[in-house]
């Protein structure tokens, strides 16, 4: 089907579900601004029930739960963490802002997240924490990344920011390792322009958590009616979100399947439009592992080189197509150098980075705009 969609077809737009005004009203109506009021709250259950982890917690961004997990991992100067170099600078400034060293790893080339198999041989007696990105909403293989962890005592910590509502073997990303890490960022599934969620699936973390994120003070206790006053016993910061980004958010998990649903529509009518050029080799489409389920966050193609994707992304944009590339790798950024280092040999990172190019994708984006842009790409190599 051709489209006749004649405008600018935009890279992303975030979701709106259709309550998040009223429920907006009602928080300037209760006058009650502040965190941990009635959105909140009501997320926090939500993702409490949908996760099954022991204890959620709504913050200001990905960042900060981040953030909040090397403190509660207990990172200090000379410890070292695990992570892929293709990743976003917070996944990394988190640790190094706790003194960590950040040991970067290859990626694998089929899942663009980091190779297992590398895990092990990087591990010193130094190291603290492994920390997988779980690319475009598709699982990191975990059962062995938890085998190795488990055999030298390391934490793992899931960087998760693009996984809401994907899956590894039936088990939710984020939910497998000691601490999980999620963004509400406007470019995400679920948003509420900048947010974010830290799940803690060990009990002897949530205690603290509620510390720190309460700027180092046992005030929720004192809510609880546990002590009869509060004060400072610990680091900490002001993680707390408002209540106008909680109300947005939670119009958003109200519906929280059905743009689920529409997503992967979308990704599976971008799979199968462009599967004769990946047929022919033109082009490799993303590779999803058995036992994996994905939330339709990222879909991309991998083209031949650098040259070929900056040649597609201007033809792409002369159509009134907006596109993308993502990470470039954090191993070989100005402050990559400083404070990181790449163990072993990067085969695949830098390679396969320069060759990924995202598509439009975001929820309600019409069928009509995928198969134009499914369109516009067979042309640019028809036309090539």
């Amino acid at each position: 089907m051709k489209s006749n969609y004649k405008g600018v077809i935009p890279f992303n737009i975030p979701a709106i579900a259709g309550n998040e005004e009223r429920y907006i009203k009602t928080v300037l109506t209760n006058k009650k601004l502040s965190g941990d009021g009635e959105f909140i709250n009501k997320c926090t259950a939500w993702f409490e029930k949908r996760l099954g982890c022991k204890k959620a917690l709504l913050l200001p961004s990905c960042t900060h739960a981040l953030e909040m997990a090397a403190i509660l991992a207990d990172i200090k100067e000379g410890d070292e963490v695990i992570m892929p170099s293709y990743t976003f600078a917070s996944t990394a400034n988190a640790f190094i802002l706790r003194g960590a060293k950040i040991i970067f790893l290859d990626i694998r080339p089929d899942t663009m997240n980091i190779d297992e198999n590398l895990i092990e041989k990087a591990v010193s007696d130094k190291t603290k924490a492994i920390v997988p990105s779980h690319y475009a909403g598709v699982s990191c293989e975990m059962d062995e990344i938890k085998n190795i962890a488990s055999r030298y005592n390391l934490l793992v910590v899931e960087d998760a920011a693009q996984g809401m509502m994907s899956t590894y073997k039936e088990k939710p990303l984020g939910t497998i390792g000691e601490i999980g890490c999620y963004s509400f960022h406007e470019t995400k599934n679920y948003t509420c322009g900048e947010g974010g969620l830290i799940i803690l699936n060990d009990e002897r973390f949530i205690e603290r958590a509620e510390i720190i994120r309460e700027k180092g003070t046992n005030r929720n206790k004192f809510i609880k009616g546990l002590v009869d006053k509060y004060t400072w016993v610990d680091i900490g910061s002001s993680y707390i979100p408002n209540e106008l980004t909680a109300a947005f958010l939670y119009a958003q998990l109200e519906l929280a399947d059905e743009i689920n649903e529409d997503r992967s529509r979308s990704w599976n009518i971008y799979y199968n439009g462009l599967k004769d050029l990946a047929d022919r080799g033109i082009i490799e489409l993303p590779f999803l592992p058995y036992d994996c389920k994905q939330n339709g966050h990222i879909f991309y193609i991998k083209v031949k080189d650098f040259e070929e994707r900056v040649s597609l992304m201007n033809y792409l944009k002369k159509k009134g197509i907006s596109s993308a590339f993502h990470y470039i790798p954090l191993h070989s950024s100005e402050a990559g150098k400083v404070f990181c280092r790449f163990s072993g040999k990067d085969k695949w990172t830098t390679r396969e980075s320069e060759r990924l190019l995202r598509l439009p994708m975001y929820y309600k984006l019409s069928e009509n705009d995928i198969n134009t842009i499914i369109d516009t790409v067979d042309s640019f190599y028809r036309n090539s």
